[in-house]
């Protein structure tokens, strides 16, 4: 029988560790990297953004071009690429789409089908562009909108340029 302090290979080493080694591929700096990377782009973005906000809506009624409605009496009149409406007034809302008679729901004289099906549609209305000149024309139109609880958009018609 062997006794375990008594056996004759008793050499102890004392430069040994017991202690459990440090992993060396720890994933620590890895996500701290990353999870910075993605707060400065996050960050950057708000400060310098791609594109702003509005630049789906292409405006090209200016009021320099704008001619007044009132000289208008007949569609036949209306020239493509012209401007008519209100020229002493700043409008800041834009539509593009193809004017039809009829309101949305009881709102608005005509309506604006816009891409997108019914839901894109707009409910129009003008007290100074005669909207019926305008009927089956592609247009763009700018506007104020106005408090709807009918139609999605209700917007009241100050410039009207003829498309197509």
């Amino acid at each position: 029988m062997d006794i375990q302090n008594l056996s004759q290979n008793t050499q102890t080493s004392y430069f040994t560790s017991n202690t459990p080694q440090k992993n060396n591929n720890s994933k620590t700096p890895y996500i701290i990297i990353v999870v910075l990377a993605i707060g400065i782009g996050f960050g950057l973005s708000r400060l310098w953004p791609l594109s702003s906000p509005n630049t789906n809506l292409v405006t090209t009624i200016t009021q320099g071009n704008v001619t007044s409605a009132d000289d208008i009496k007949s569609a036949e009149e209306l020239v493509v690429g012209q401007s008519y409406g209100d020229t002493g007034k700043t409008f800041t809302d834009t539509a593009t789409g193809t004017l039809v008679k009829g309101g949305i729901n009881g709102e608005g004289t005509h309506t604006l089908q816009r891409e997108g099906g019914k839901s894109q549609y707009a409910a129009l209305t003008s007290s100074t562009v005669d909207l019926d000149l305008f009927v089956g024309k592609k247009v763009e139109i700018k506007g104020e909108t106005n408090a709807s609880t009918k139609a999605g958009w209700f917007l009241d018609v100050g410039i009207i340029k003829v498309l197509e």
